[in-house]
């Protein structure tokens, strides 16, 4: 659907797989896509050093109808070595614009807030979705939960314009959920013919106060 934009945020440690992912298919489905930071333009580096990815401007909700925000990719608890934790990494973000960025995006009825992985995390940090129904990896659903959101144990949880997803391969499933929402079912259908991927699990709502489950198309 050309006219409708999506920004990709990209932020110091990001995952690339909770990138390129969303962005693949969202761009397959129709609708453009931009890879922003919070900063502006600039070489943004992946977690543990893979690669780096250039922001072609900075994070912008009043021209993007979808605002993706990825998890990152480090150390998980437990692990042992060098390099950075994926919740310092997250964290990290709280020094950057984003979460104002973030907190102007959620204010706008007519853009919704898309989550991969533990990108849940940096709303949730924020205090920008307490309350609210989201998923994230399931080692950090605990955190979640003690950040006061409602934590969802499913591979995308869609709260009108908060739509979230858990871990890293259910980004596919994010962007496909939002290309069926935004365009239709059969240009969603279309992309996962094309990818030859088919959506796995549940998309979780809440509705009149009760927890529902639809099964993916």
């Amino acid at each position: 659907m050309w006219g409708m934009l999506a920004q990709i945020v990209l932020f110091d440690g990001f995952d690339p797989l909770d990138v390129i992912g969303p962005y693949e298919v969202l761009y397959s489905g129709g609708i453009p896509v931009e890879l922003v930071s919070a900063e502006g333009a600039r070489r943004v580096p992946s977690g543990a050093g893979l690669l780096s990815l250039d922001a072609v401007g900075a994070l912008d909700p009043s021209r993007a109808r979808i605002v993706v925000v990825p998890g990152a990719l480090g150390l998980m608890p437990g692990d042992d070595g060098p390099g950075d934790s994926v919740v310092g990494l997250l964290a990290g973000t709280l020094e950057t614009p984003l979460p104002g960025l973030l907190a102007e995006a959620i204010a706008r009825p007519d853009v919704t807030v898309a989550t991969v992985c533990g990108g849940a995390v940096i709303p949730a940090l924020a205090g920008l979705i307490k309350g609210r129904p989201a998923a994230t990896h399931h080692l950090g659903l605990a955190a979640l939960a003690a950040m006061g959101v409602q934590a969802v144990d499913a591979r995308v949880v869609d709260d009108g314009d908060l739509v979230s997803s858990s871990s890293v391969t259910s980004g596919l499933d994010l962007a496909l959920h939002l290309i069926e929402r935004e365009v239709g079912p059969r240009t969603a259908h279309r992309v996962e013919e094309l990818f030859r991927h088919e959506r796995r699990g549940i998309v979780w709502r809440a509705a009149a106060g009760q927890s529902t489950v639809e099964r993916a198309a």
